[in-house]
């Protein structure tokens, strides 16, 4: 007898995968159960599994093998349908559409054959070897970088008015976009702070409020700087500002920093050799090393910026906290030819995390700042600006930086008393004339990254001193915060380190 070979194009059909472990319903989910079965679906059409006119299960089988009601398969099938994943066909089933582009299934070896991780799209990694910052949101005991103590804050009085502006009818506009340099009322109470406690005379329609004094850094550079600029940082610096200014493509010329602050007899030297577009300036407890600058560097910075034409940023974000006498004025106070950009911060001394700072400089400046903002961020939260200003308007503020001024002073006085008394061979360091940090130098043979090891495994926080450093600056100290510890808690954290040191 002869035998007739009909070649079968043998699919892989849908009844062969393994639906039991593939569909796994929770029922205790608020999700209705067919959508899960859906969603299921749609996930393995989307990843290739199954492709465009493969069979579904009947609405029985699958029911009976993920043991669920087949009514509730057959509302998953029809919301695939409407969904346009599906389509039924009558008398023989429901399909994969037909027209859905078809997807290869991903092969979890590829990977490994290939031995490398294989990125899903081309992009430029510039923060492959960036550190994200530390979430103080833990409940921790920790010596930060300097911050405020946010249990002092008027923390209520602020709430009790966002909640009162909120409830009032004209509140609701609040909610509507508005003004992207901020909240006009907060930008009067902040040019009106800024005259009487700064000597610092600003048009409302100069003053933009950002997230924090680090956009402000952040629009500066952006507006200043190209690729191939120049811009002068100390040679200790604000690292986050430092990798600002170098993601415009602009190269940062390193000036020595002293008792007296940033060195302008040397700025000036490189200025007869080179062309450069801005300074930025720590004025007030420069950061990491809290020294503050001289009254008569501040005049040459302002000379030379006339005659060489180059911008400053003057990043005042610590002015509030002075101790030993009264802050000098900031460069802007006595500017008299627009050079200075001037940044500062409400938060950075109330609560790091409510993200209020201020900017203002020349109007055309500010205007093109403003632009720059609302493309990264449309607007702030005028509510929590509205709030602020009450607290302005009202003295709540100036009540809490005096109550606050005190506080942090004795706090001072503690914590360096303490380090003086337990570590007099091990760290180094000047009691700050302001600001809300030590800054400490430890004994060389003491390997920081090492030492805040122990100092977590035994229930301290603490910086490893990697932030501080860069190409020019490799001193093996850290920024030492005393203002967010009470006594107790220094003592505490105090013994410990003494501790992990021996």
């Amino acid at each position: 007898m002869a035998y007739i070979c009909i070649p079968i194009n043998i699919k892989h059909t849908a009844q062969m995968l393994p639906y039991k472990s593939l569909i796994e319903i929770d029922r205790t989910s608020s999700i209705p159960l067919y959508i899960q079965v859906c969603n299921y679906f749609i996930s393995l059409i989307t990843d290739g599994t199954l492709p465009p006119s493969e069979m579904l299960p009947s609405t029985r089988n699958l029911a009976l093998l993920i043991g669920i009601d087949r009514n509730t398969v057959k509302l998953a099938y029809e919301e695939l349908t409407s969904q346009g994943w599906t389509e039924s066909i009558e008398r023989k089933g429901v399909y994969v559409l037909s027209s859905l582009p078809i997807l290869t299934q991903k092969n979890s070896n590829d990977a490994k054959n290939v031995g490398i991780k294989q990125e899903a799209f081309i992009w430029t990694n510039k923060f492959s070897h960036a550190i994200l910052s530390k979430n103080f949101q833990k409940p921790q005991l920790a010596i930060d970088d300097g911050f405020p103590d946010v249990r002092l804050a008027p923390i209520d009085e602020l709430m009790r008015e966002y909640r009162s502006i909120s409830r009032k009818f004209y509140g609701r506009n609040f909610l509507k976009y508005g003004n992207a340099k901020g909240s006009e009322h907060l930008r009067e109470s902040l040019c009106k702070y800024l005259s009487t406690t700064r000597g610092l005379n600003v048009d409302i329609n100069d003053m933009l409020i950002t997230k924090g004094s680090q956009m402000g850094i952040y629009l500066s550079a952006q507006l200043l700087l190209e690729q191939g600029d120049h811009i002068a940082v100390g040679v200790s610096n604000y690292s986050t500002a430092d990798e600002i200014f170098r993601q415009t493509g602009a190269k940062l010329l390193r000036i020595p920093i002293d008792e007296y602050g940033m060195d302008a007899d040397y700025l000036e030297q490189v200025l007869k050799k080179k062309k450069i577009k801005a300074v930025y300036l720590i004025p007030h407890h420069h950061s990491p090393t809290t020294v503050t600058l001289s009254m008569e560097r501040r005049l040459k910075f302002l000379k030379l910026a006339k005659e060489y034409k180059f911008a400053i940023i003057e990043d005042d974000y610590d002015f509030d906290f002075h101790y030993a006498n009264k802050p000098f004025l900031p460069l802007a106070s006595i500017d008299h030819n627009e050079n200075v950009i001037y940044l500062g911060s409400v938060t950075k001394t109330f609560a790091p995390a409510l993200r209020i700072g201020f900017m203002t400089g020349p109007s055309s400046f500010i205007h093109s700042a403003t632009a720059l903002r609302e493309l990264i961020d449309r607007q702030g939260d005028t509510t929590l600006e509205e709030a602020f200003a009450l607290l302005f308007n009202q003295g709540e503020m100036n009540r809490y930086y005096r109550k606050a001024l005190k506080i942090y002073k004795q706090r001072r006085d503690i914590f360096c008393e303490l380090l003086k008394v337990n570590f007099s061979n091990e760290i180094e360091f000047k009691v700050p004339e302001g600001g809300l940090a030590v800054w400490s130098v430890f004994d060389p043979d003491i390997d920081l990254i090492k030492l805040s090891d122990r100092a977590l495994k035994n229930g301290l926080y603490m910086d490893n001193g990697l932030f501080y450093k860069n190409e020019l600056f490799s001193t093996n100290g850290i920024r030492m915060g005393f203002a967010s510890l009470d006594e107790k808690e220094m003592s505490e954290a105090v013994s410990i380190l003494k501790k992990v040191i021996g």
